[in-house]
């Protein structure tokens, strides 16, 4: 049924609960990674649903098999991810089995919908109603698959008829006239887009085009406007000084599926307290979550703006040509003077990054993890589209990068992949580099190695770091020990050897080691650290 109505891929660590149905995917043409460990799976699942748009599953053994995934269940659960779990489960008269746990509940309390297959005669209208759920409203559904049904015989189901997402929700008149005005008396238009926007990008250019507006994104939609002359990039801790400086005299400020939280408005200091604020969201209870709004609009995206430039009044709002040449050569952080601190044989992670963005190919695809580091790689390496930039960080979960990384690299195989970690999250996931390995990903793993769990460093300054840092470790050499080529960089020269592997045929995944300065926090994470 899964494999008939359109299931992307799976991924999955297989035990005996989940044998079965694993095989029975694959039989049914459904490609299956083998993950090394459930978290793992769990990430790679959801970064490929967000890369590639389509409904995507992890496949887990009972019990243990679903608390091992459930972190990475929960940061898709958090980011509205379609993604289906199917989750083995004790069979109901097995009340004292070890593998019991209520599965149920821990799906309910990350925010995951609790589903399940009752019996053979109901198989197929509990996997629509499943798939239905993810594909329509974007949920991480878990599907509980007890063994005793599973045994069953299940009656031939017929032809299946296509689930689609639902059309698109169309705001209400008087809400498009509000906000046609708002903008039509706008001199600074600000647009800022988010995840509810990676599907809306030309509808947007064209309404900012029309009223005159600046294109901004949070972290989750970055690369959304790219090639844009009027894009400032992602809005937030990430931003650069000219993004922050221009959104913060934005008369208007539109949030287009943005929840405008903390981070996206730097604890609110982003947004002018003048500003008139629009909210524009298809789930009503968005709308004012994070921010105070003017106005909330519910709708798709798309349609909202395709409404409203129907009724627009032309205007040049914040354009002009002298704003353009600004943005042309302050709008990226790869573009402005770095200063650089590199010495005693670790290298500035600004300079490293800056230098990576102009080695590497444009067509590429960037995952991050969580750390001190994050900043950098975020901000530095251009993606070509939002589907370039995989930010598993809803959760802000240390140690998803890799396995981001290569859920990506199997949906987008026509790009190369980066995934951008720290040490500590690296340790954390490297189980998963034998996965990259094994399946011949060229996937380039840079390491910000700074030996030390950075963010805490720098958090709790003048205190016994002791129980946060760690001794400096070849990780380049772990990664010769997982079958992956292995590099260790500490100035610009040694990234010769980052130039080479891209000429090479890149057979094996390459993992740099790449020892950072750690002397002070990264720009966005002091910002981050005004608000704890």
């Amino acid at each position: 049924m899964l494999a008939d109505l359109g299931v992307a891929h799976v991924y999955g660590v297989v035990g005996s609960g989940n044998f079965a149905v694993t095989n029975a995917l694959r039989d049914a043409g459904v490609g299956f990674t083998a993950a090394r460990h459930e978290g793992g799976a769990a990430t790679m699942a959801d970064a490929h649903a967000r890369t590639s748009g389509q409904v995507t599953a992890l496949s887990v053994h009972q019990g243990c098999g679903l608390t091992n995934a459930m972190t990475g269940i929960a940061e898709a659960a958090k980011s509205r991810t379609p993604l289906i779990v199917l989750a083995a489960e004790p069979a109901g008269a097995a009340v004292r089995s070890n593998f019991r746990v209520d599965q149920d509940a821990l799906a309910r309390a990350v925010g995951a919908v609790p589903e399940r297959v009752h019996s053979a005669a109901s198989a197929v209208a509990d996997t629509v109603r499943a798939f239905r759920t993810a594909r329509q409203q974007r949920r991480t559904v878990v599907l509980n698959l007890p063994l005793d049904v599973q045994a069953q015989s299940c009656p031939d189901p017929g032809p299946v008829e296509a689930i689609e997402p639902w059309g698109p929700a169309r705001p209400d008149a008087a809400s498009v006239a509000s906000l046609a005005a708002i903008l039509a008396g706008a001199q600074r238009p600000v647009f800022i887009a988010g995840r509810g926007a990676r599907d809306a990008g030309p509808e947007l250019a064209g309404l900012a085009e029309a009223c005159g507006a600046l294109l901004a994104t949070s972290a989750v939609a970055n690369g959304l406007f790219a090639g844009s002359p009027w894009s400032l990039g992602i809005c937030g801790g990430f931003a650069t000084p000219l993004a922050a400086e221009l959104v913060a005299d934005a008369d208007v400020v539109v949030a287009w599926g943005a929840s405008l939280t903390m981070w996206t408005t730097r604890h609110g200091a982003l947004l002018d307290d003048d500003a008139t604020v629009v909210q524009v969201d298809d789930d009503p209870a968005a709308l004012g979550a994070n921010h105070p709004i003017d106005l909330g609009v519910v709708g798709d995206v798309a349609a909202a703006a395709q409404d409203v430039l129907e009724v627009a009044t032309a205007s040049k709002g914040y354009r002009s040509p002298a704003l353009a040449e600004r943005i042309a050569t302050e709008g990226r952080w790869a573009a402005l003077p770095t200063m650089d601190t590199s010495h005693d044989g670790r290298i500035d992670p600004r300079v490293l990054s800056a230098r990576l963005d102009a080695m590497l190919p444009a067509e590429r695809t960037v995952a991050t993890d969580s750390g001190n580091f994050m900043g950098y790689p975020a901000a530095y390496l251009a993606v070509p589209d939002a589907a370039g930039f995989c930010f598993t960080q809803a959760f802000q979960s240390v140690g998803l990068g890799l396995a981001t990384a290569l859920g990506a690299a199997i949906a987008r195989p026509d790009r190369l992949t980066v995934a951008a970690v720290g040490d500590g999250g690296f340790c954390m996931g490297v189980a998963e580099l034998e996965t990259a390995a094994r399946l011949g990903i060229p996937l380039l793993v840079v390491v910000y190695d700074d030996a030390a769990y950075g963010a805490e460093v720098h958090h709790f300054t003048g205190a016994d770091h002791t129980t946060v840092t760690f001794p400096d470790r070849d990780l380049a050499r772990i990664g010769w020990g997982f079958g992956c080529d292995g590099l260790e960089v500490r100035s610009v020269d040694d990234l010769v050897g980052v130039r080479e592997w891209l000429d090479g045929p890149r057979g094996r995944p390459l993992v740099v080691d790449a020892k950072v300065v750690a002397d002070e926090p990264s720009w966005w994470l002091a910002e981050a650290f005004r608000g704890h």
